[in-house]
């Protein structure tokens, strides 16, 4: 017997986060997330995204198997933005099977419609700000950290559906000793140019997190503006993420571009913590996990390049290559085996051309889908 119920209690909100965890035991790729982390992102009060929005989660069970689950998302800040009625799904699982599939995406579109929605995109976890796209190319290793990963299978499973694509996310790569050194040695010059017009890079000052943070939460609004599908943050959801990295946060990898004390962009690289949370059992910190991230942050050799922005108006001025070149440099200095610039937009020419010059190589892609329901 096959049935899809909505997600109604702890136990069965516990069952929902450690599902895909039974899904991919044999992937040597998967990456589990922290169930501390899920059940705080997936429990109403707890996160702020839902002081303006709701989710609906939801199992599918064959017999008393769990084989798959979804979420249906109504963000309703997403829709004032863009006045639209957009639906959208996100942390959707499911073993190969296409009428599992049809049952989870029936049950989702059902509780969206009912909202008064009219299309459905995904995946998102639970925007754009947060975890998104489905893996379509680069299937040979673990996600980095903050990115996505599923079965190469979930693409047919979507558009057997009904689902095409709405837009194509890009990741690139940088290894040691493979990437341009000619392009970030002009750095320094195109530096020195921006100084004629009072413009500096820098690093974040760790001592006075909250201004810096105040002030990077007004430039990620600005920059972002233009992106496809991107909502501006509330304070309340920039200051919960902010302070979730914060716990990660290397100084060397948070560069900022100011203007007579006016910060006009931004980039950020976060260690890889995925090559830690690789190892924790089903995502519990409890009893060892928590010993493997306490010790093994200061072994992380990688990097994700996850933010670079700059406010409109201060654009192809140097400042995206100033500030990834910082990156770099910091990358080459702390002999870092690699690092993933993640995500661009498919067609964002303004930042992947910068992320070419400095040789980047693309090297797994991503999908936002869509439908009507």
């Amino acid at each position: 017997m096959r049935k899809v119920i909505e997600v109604s209690t702890k136990k069965q909100l516990a069952s929902f986060i450690d599902f895909p965890h039974d899904l991919y035991a044999n992937d040597v790729n998967y990456v589990p997330e922290l169930f501390i982390a899920q059940r705080d992102l997936l429990t109403p009060g707890k996160h702020p995204f839902y002081e303006h929005s709701q989710i609906q989660l939801f199992l599918a069970y064959e017999n008393d198997q769990i084989v798959g689950r979804i979420a249906a998302i109504n963000n309703t800040n997403h829709n004032k933005v863009y006045g639209g009625k957009d639906g959208f799904f996100g942390f959707f699982d499911c073993i190969n099977d296409q009428e599992i599939a049809a049952l989870l995406f029936s049950a989702a579109e059902k509780w969206l419609l009912e909202k008064g929605l009219t299309k459905v995109l995904g995946p998102t976890n639970f925007s754009t700000n947060e975890t998104c796209g489905l893996l379509i190319e680069g299937f040979d290793g673990p996600p980095v950290a903050m990115m996505p990963y599923n079965a190469a299978y979930y693409l047919t499973l979507l558009e057997q559906i009904g689902f095409t694509k709405h837009v194509d996310l890009r990741a690139y790569r940088y290894t040691t000793g493979n990437y341009n050194d000619r392009s970030v040695g002009l750095i320094d010059k195109i530096e020195e140019r921006l100084k004629r017009n009072d413009i500096t890079i820098r690093k974040i000052n760790m001592k006075n997190f909250n201004s810096e943070r105040e002030a990077l939460r007004e430039v990620y609004n600005k920059a972002w503006d233009k992106n496809l599908g991107f909502v501006p943050m509330t304070d309340k959801e920039f200051d919960y993420t902010a302070n979730d990295l914060k716990l990660i946060l290397d100084p060397d990898f948070c560069v900022m571009a100011e203007q007579n004390g006016q910060i006009i962009g931004f980039a950020l690289a976060i260690p890889d913590i995925n090559q830690i949370l690789r190892k924790i059992k089903r995502g519990r910190l409890f009893p060892t996990g928590l010993i493997k991230l306490l010790t093994g942050k200061k072994k992380i050799d990688g990097i994700r390049i996850l933010l670079l922005g700059v406010v409109d108006g201060y654009r192809k001025m140097g400042i995206e290559a100033c500030l990834y070149g910082h990156i770099i440099k910091s990358f080459a200095a702390k002999n870092m085996k690699y690092a993933e610039a993640s995500w661009t937009l498919d067609h964002n020419e303004l930042i992947n051309k910068p992320i070419e010059d400095i040789g980047g190589k693309l090297y797994r892609k991503y999908r936002i889908l869509e439908k009507a329901i």
